[in-house]
Order: structure tokens, then C-alpha cells, then sequence
């Protein structure tokens, strides 16, 4: 499975796909959007395999252990 990295040097420190300058931002945005993965993959030929679930689960993660507030208490 592909791995996501974060490197101030690449992107300014995005989270990207290790190896490539893919940010997981752009691969979130496009599903969003309803591309489909196959699509998404041949615009980004560099991409290793696994790199949108690795996208996917990164962002699962980070939400995750995000901390949320209750502001209508």
C-alpha cells in the first residue's frame, strides 16, 4: 500500500503520496468531485498502487483525532 508523508520540503510540508508531489488534498478534492479512481489514477500514472485509499484512510485518521468544541452549549 502506498504511504502518505509529510516533508516541509515537498509541497510545503502537505501530506502527499510518498515518492510523488500528489498531495492528498488534490486526490480528496477529485473524489469529491465524483471522479472515478480509475480516472483519477491514469491522470496521475505515477501514483503507486493503493495511493486513494491510502488518501482516504490518512484523512479518516486525521479526523479521527481531531478535537472537536461544542459552541452551542
Amino acid at each position: 500500500m502506498a504511504t502518505i508523508v509529510s516533508d516541509p520540503d515537498i509541497m510545503l510540508g502537505r501530506p502527499v503520496v510518498f515518492g510523488t508531489t500528489v498531495t492528498v488534498e488534490l486526490l480528496l478534492e477529485q473524489l469529491a468531485a465524483g471522479e472515478p479512481m480509475e480516472s483519477i489514477q491514469k491522470a496521475h500514472p505515477d501514483l503507486p498502487e493503493g495511493s486513494l485509499e491510502a488518501a482516504l484512510h490518512f484523512a479518516a485518521t486525521t479526523i479521527r483525532n481531531e478535537s472537536y468544541l461544542n459552541l452551542y452549549s
